[in-house]
């Protein structure tokens, strides 16, 4: 099969566009990002990564805390414009009307309109080129009740939105469970 060789990019796809919502000297905000993900599961930790020329760079960099909001499809809009609009010029919150909860472990507010919310402290930060890795350790989990199923989560609830090439999309169908292939052929 012919393969198409082109310069070296970050080409992990899809990835979840998550709001990140930070808050310092009072004042909050939200920041959409595509680079986000697991980075240990023991203990938990995401990681971010933000420009350091970014509004919530600096209000990270401070606090030392933030929290990684999981929107849904149907909030595609309100995603697009917290990932155009600096918090510099506006009042996201105000803009998107986002509730703002108060987080049990952090200052910066949790999302209530997003089905997901991972309250994270800063564990570490690596400068890496055009973006820094922030890395959280997730310190609480919180979900919607509309989102679970026999007390599980169900992520065709959440309405789960991906981004991938400039384009967002809808998750589709799900193909099976971890482990399924391997339990099937013995």
């Amino acid at each position: 099969m012919a393969k198409v060789t082109r310069t070296a990019a970050p080409w992990l796809y899809p990835v979840p566009p998550v709001l990140v919502s930070c808050q310092d000297a009072g004042q909050a905000n939200i920041i959409t990002l595509g680079w986000c993900g697991v980075a240990s599961s023991d203990p938990p930790i995401i990681g971010v990564g933000i420009r350091p020329e970014r509004y919530s760079y600096d209000i990270i960099k401070r606090s030392g805390e933030f929290v990684v909001n999981i929107p849904q499809a149907s909030q595609v809009e309100l995603v697009d414009f917290c990932g155009t609009i600096s918090g510099r010029d506006a009042d996201k919150f105000a803009r998107c009307g986002f509730t703002a909860l108060p987080g049990q472990s952090v200052q910066a507010p949790l999302i209530a309109e997003c089905p997901v919310n991972l309250e994270c402290r800063v564990v570490q930060e690596l400068s890496l080129g055009s973006h820094d890795l922030f890395l959280g350790e997730v310190l609480a989990v919180h979900y919607d009740e509309q989102c679970a199923v026999d007390h599980r989560f169900d992520l065709a609830r959440a309405d789960a939105l991906v981004y991938a090439f400039g384009g967002y999309y809808r998750l589709g169908e799900a193909l099976g469970r971890h482990g399924e292939w391997v339990r099937r052929k013995r």
